[in-house]
């Protein structure tokens, strides 16, 4: 088996426990605030966060060099968690992710202040291009455009601001600060929030929120495994194929399927993302690739991924990339 192959198969694999992450997530928001979800997901994050820490063997304190980067990062994560988590729980799986794909065009868009990212004609007409199928799915002139769909839109946007910031400090913080300091702010601030919002919950339902920090934290290994494994030009597309998961689990365990709108604005998302992903990766074209190296999945601070996984060097051709 090719390098290529594996790395997408392994994406694929990561990109459907992550689908059925948020599955758990739809779920129990039936019953349970997006405060009190959080809460019990980071809980059950720790011991596995615990786990990643210890193999860090970096000297020094877990004092970010970036503080003021990284606070930025920590708040964007922490509300793009709370957003994610509402939008999932009164939105279609699917509605829910044609919205969060747009978030490669937001990274497009912040690269340029934030990392002094040129981008070129191409690029921007690629990013206008999603913007439009962004709004076929919203349908800002109908009646459909909920509180969901902004929460959406707002965790496309917090997790595009939390993955450009780790591209810029990434090579300088420690694995442990960036991993650490969202899951801390999201304990504290649900913790506060819990005596307004906390029902108790039912011992099967303790098994579901366990499950949402193990498929989560597995998500995350095996996406780290495709980066080493396979390029990232073949490796980041394959988080689309969460459309697929959505309108599976959605029909089969919601009765759920995507309307013929949602459709026509996850299409055009998609190849314009795919469009940014292709152009990105062709030599001089650009000189930080911001999409290629940034997370695919939204930074919520909730499970324990490890923060560096797109610094990583050899097959994956995420090493230090050419200048213009």
């Amino acid at each position: 088996m090719s390098g290529n192959l594996k790395g997408a198969l392994l994406a694929l694999a990561a990109f459907g426990l992550y689908s059925s992450h948020d599955v758990i997530v739809k779920l129990m928001g039936v019953g349970y605030s997006p405060f009190q979800l959080i809460f019990f997901s980071v809980l059950f994050s720790f011991p596995i966060a615990i786990l990643i820490l210890m193999r860090d063997a970096r000297p020094g304190t877990l004092l970010p060099v970036h503080p003021w980067w990284v606070t930025l990062r920590t708040i964007a994560a922490l509300l793009t968690g709370i957003t994610a988590f509402y939008a999932f729980s009164v939105l279609p799986l699917a509605d829910v992710y044609a919205i969060i794909f747009a978030s490669p065009l937001m990274i497009t868009i912040l690269a340029i202040p934030i990392l002094g990212e040129k981008v070129g004609i191409r690029r921007w007409i690629a990013v206008l291009v999603g913007l439009v199928g962004v709004i076929i799915v919203l349908d800002p002139n109908g009646n459909e455009l909920t509180l969901g769909h902004l929460a959406a839109l707002a965790a496309a946007l917090g997790g595009a601001v939390a993955s450009v910031i780790v591209r810029k400090i990434g090579p300088e913080e420690r694995s442990v600060v960036l991993l650490l300091y969202p899951m801390m702010a999201n304990f504290i601030v649900m913790a506060i929030a819990m005596p307004w919002v906390y029902e108790p919950p039912e011992l099967a339902h303790l098994g579901f929120f366990a499950g949402m920090a193990i498929l989560g934290s597995a998500g995350g290994l095996l996406i780290i495994a495709a980066y080493k494994a396979g390029e990232a030009v073949i490796v980041a597309p394959m988080q689309y194929s969460q459309i697929l998961w959505a309108t599976l689990f959605g029909a089969l365990i919601f009765g759920e399927l995507p309307g013929l709108q949602t459709v026509a604005g996850a299409t055009i998302i998609i190849a314009s993302g795919l469009y940014i992903v292709l152009r990105e990766s062709r030599a001089g074209t650009s000189r930080n690739r911001p999409v290629l190296q940034s997370r695919q999945r939204p930074e919520t601070g909730t499970i324990a991924r490890k923060p560096n996984l797109f610094g990583l060097a050899g097959r994956s051709g995420m090493g230090p990339t050419r200048r213009d």
